[in-house]
């Protein structure tokens, strides 16, 4: 640790001037291990349920002098076992998550370019999917305004697969153009909105194999009302435009409300409606919404059944769920049963089937073990149903689905330094 200290203290002083500088580097050693037995989907019969230990490692260094701040993340996941013990090589290597530039030209604006976390709100439509091991960043340019109580990011991002000297098929699955706007508006210390509009281009080959970039746009506001017992919140978001050539019409809705009964323990319900497309509808709309680049995870249950890389372009779904929270001392615990339904209708053999997916049972606790050492963990277990089978074949409803996890997060600062 001692050289590593010097080793930063050498490569600083060789850029010391009359600015003042501040550089911070910390570590992030975060393992987990899973119990999948039905996790994202119902078991098929004759199947056994795994389990593995998954791995992020990362290495943030925050730079800032004056007016400017730069921030470099490296990574690392895995899953433990996945190379040899004496490998010369590792699977997934070393990545980039973040590399960014932010300039401040005045206290109101800014600007922040390169690969960066895009997250808003309660990270329905733009979030950073930290419980992924992997996350999610985008390279992307986006400007800020900010006052007191207002804040505008806008911003946009344009992909390519290389440095093309010719029109290159863009075959990441991404978007080839995005630009969006965010506004926020803190009207008191109660109550705030937030109004965001993401415009998505993805490019395809149409019949004459030309390709072409169609644009979808997801737009809507964010309402939240909070106070020393109330805790609360509501959002209505549509989909409009193309993709591939089809026309988009979709939307999502919801609202929470969550209530202080005591300092320790706190009780919450919400319902969200995400619409969806009836099974035999033969029209060529998309009337399924998507998310998009949401923290699916936290949403709909943790057991991942619905938008966390699955049930896109499907019936949508309805989320009915109820939420205990209790904290003493180091510890968390919280208990969120859901009710599942389909938005729209799932039909077989002309049968309309019942709406009802099934039930998840979500148990989680966490303990501040020391100050950079945090321990969490969780029961979740799904009570499908008939229909769910249908959408999930082949897998059987009548299978103990269920999924535990245990995860230890390590966050030490190594270094911080500031002249």
């Amino acid at each position: 640790m001692k050289k590593l200290k010097l080793v930063l203290i050498l490569i600083i002083g060789l850029s010391i001037d009359l600015q003042a500088q501040e550089l911070d580097a910390n570590l992030q050693i975060r393992p987990r291990f899973e119990y999948r037995n039905g996790y994202k989907t119902l078991l098929p019969e004759g199947q056994k349920g795994t389990s593995q230990i998954s791995q992020r490692s990362r290495l943030n260094l925050n730079f800032k002098q004056d007016d400017l701040t730069v921030k470099l993340t490296f990574q690392n996941t895995r899953t433990w076992g996945d190379v040899a013990p004496a490998t010369t090589a590792d699977k997934n290597g070393v990545a980039v998550f973040e590399a960014w530039a932010q300039y401040n030209f005045t206290e109101k604006w800014s600007a922040k370019m390169g690969r960066q976390v895009l997250s808003y709100d309660n990270q329905r439509i733009l979030g950073e999917m930290d419980w992924a091991q992997q996350g999610q960043s985008h390279d992307a340019l986006t400007i800020t305004y900010k006052t007191e109580k207002q804040k505008l990011d806008f911003g946009g991002a344009y992909n390519s697969t290389a440095e093309n000297v010719f029109q290159t098929p863009y075959t990441v699955a991404n978007y080839k153009a995005m630009q969006y706007a965010w506004y926020h508006n803190q009207f008191s210390s109660d109550l705030g909105l937030s109004f965001l509009v993401l415009n998505t281009g993805y490019e395809y080959a149409n019949a004459d194999a030309k390709l072409l970039v169609d644009y979808k746009q997801t737009f809507g506001p964010y309402l939240t009302y909070k106070n020393s017992k109330i805790d609360s919140n509501f959002w209505f978001y549509g989909q409009t435009g193309k993709s591939t050539d089809l026309e988009v019409s979709a939307w999502n809705a919801a609202a929470n409300f969550n209530y202080a009964i005591t300092d320790s323990f706190k009780a919450g319900l919400g319902y969200e409606f995400l619409s969806g497309k009836d099974s035999n509808d033969g029209s060529t709309v998309i009337k399924s919404f998507n998310p998009i680049f949401g923290t699916n995870h936290g949403f709909n249950g943790y057991m991942d059944y619905f938008y966390v890389g699955n049930h896109l372009n499907n019936v949508g779904l309805q989320d009915a769920f109820v939420k205990l929270g209790y904290n003493v001392n180091k510890w968390q615990f919280a208990l969120m049963p859901h009710v599942f339904l389909s938005a729209a209708d799932v039909v077989v053999a002309n049968n309309k089937m019942d709406s009802y997916l099934g039930t998840e049972i979500d148990a989680t606790f966490g303990y501040n073990f020391k100050k950079d050492i945090t321990v969490t963990g969780g029961y979740s277990q799904m009570f499908g149903s008939k229909t769910l089978e249908v959408l999930k074949a082949p897998g059987y409803a009548g299978h103990t689905n269920n999924w535990a996890w245990l995860m230890i997060s390590v966050n030490p600062r190594i270094f911080s330094w500031k002249k």
